[in-house]
């Protein structure tokens, strides 16, 4: 029996909805295709996206088309050294006529906020955004404002410079659901690039993702299935992550089969794990893509794809990684090489 037979029509239908946004992300940005999907998963879970590359990979391209087809509210913040908390959430403003203050909401009052060059302002600013992420709301003055609903973050940054940029606290990093590395293009999609002279920002897409779509989809992740085995098989995966101090973290992974030598050789890498956190994202990212694909139930398949976007961003790697140019997907690839899939 063919995988269209065995799912229901409102399976078919979403699969349909976001195979036609690809298709009109595709009008204007060449490529890309994991980066493209990943955005569309973490809007499916209602997560907040980190999008890490060089200067000139259409990543605030991506984003702009991304709100086009989705006709969402969109605001950019250029991320500044100069730049203010209040410039993000807003501030209070003294009316001379009433003798009162009123509210000037910021630029995150919107449901698709793109934090351009988010390293390029200091922590104090970065963090200003932290109650946003996690609890989509702003506190200005005494009072505390509902963001709009839904509310995503997408944030950019450079990761060759390092003069005149902040790292993004641990802390706030944990609150985006993934981050995806955009990389350069292969030499035929670089051709189509250049022919295309630089205007396919101009290239009209349709709309397709409203904020009732994107509600429908999110109804149906509740509807996709994940067995016993594959939920154990995603806390083994991050309980993996732990150093042996972390206890639990240690038995989960031994019971799992990464062990002895090869446990070790993995963790001297590894200064702090991922939280549980990074399971529950793991486990949202999966059941999505199992809709993505089609599908409404959970492959492990589906847990590998998502397994780098999710957690190489929650790893913090001690000296040893560095000396030895080891880096969190390389860690990540192993965990997921050592460990028994169900």
């Amino acid at each position: 029996m063919s995988q269209e037979n065995t799912v229901s029509p409102e399976f078919q239908k979403v699969m349909g909805l976001l195979n036609a946004c690809r298709e009109e992300v595709a009008k204007r940005v060449v490529g890309q295709k994991e980066v493209v999907e990943g955005i569309l998963v973490s809007m499916m879970v209602g997560g907040h996206v980190l999008l890490e590359g060089v200067p000139g990979l259409a990543k605030t391209l991506l984003v702009k088309t991304i709100s086009d087809i989705s006709g969402l509210s969109f605001k950019r913040i250029q991320f500044t050294p100069d730049l203010l908390p209040a410039d993000i959430t807003g501030t209070l403003i003294y009316q001379q006529g009433t003798g009162g203050f009123s509210v000037r909401k910021g630029p995150v009052f919107a449901n698709l906020v793109l934090a351009d060059e988010v390293n390029r302002a200091p922590a104090k600013v970065q963090s200003a955004l932290l109650e946003a992420m996690a609890e989509g709301q702003v506190t200005i003055g005494e009072e505390t404002y509902r963001l709009p609903s839904p509310f995503f973050v997408l944030a950019t940054q450079n990761p060759i410079e390092q003069e005149g940029t902040y790292s993004l606290p641990e802390a706030e990093l944990d609150r985006f659901l993934m981050k995806l590395q955009v990389a350069y293009p292969s030499i035929q999609e670089e051709v189509r690039i250049i022919k295309g002279g630089g205007t396919q920002g101009s290239i009209p897409v349709a709309q397709l993702l409203t904020a009732d779509r994107l509600a429908y989809c999110r109804q149906l992740l509740d509807r996709v299935a994940c067995d016993e085995k594959i939920v154990e098989y995603i806390v083994s995966i991050v309980a993996a992550t732990r150093p042996p101090e972390a206890g639990v973290g240690k038995a989960a992974a031994g019971r799992n089969g990464v062990r002895g030598g090869k446990e070790e050789a993995l963790h001297k890498y590894i200064s702090f794990g991922a939280s549980p956190r990074a399971g529950i994202a793991l486990y949202q990212c999966a059941k999505a893509a199992a809709l993505l694909a089609g599908r409404d139930f959970v492959l492990p398949e589906d847990v590998k794809s998502m397994a780098r976007q999710v957690l190489r961003h929650r790893l913090v790697l001690s000296y040893e990684a560095a000396a030895e140019g080891v880096t969190t997907d390389d860690l990540i690839a192993r965990i997921l090489a050592l460990l028994p899939v169900p």
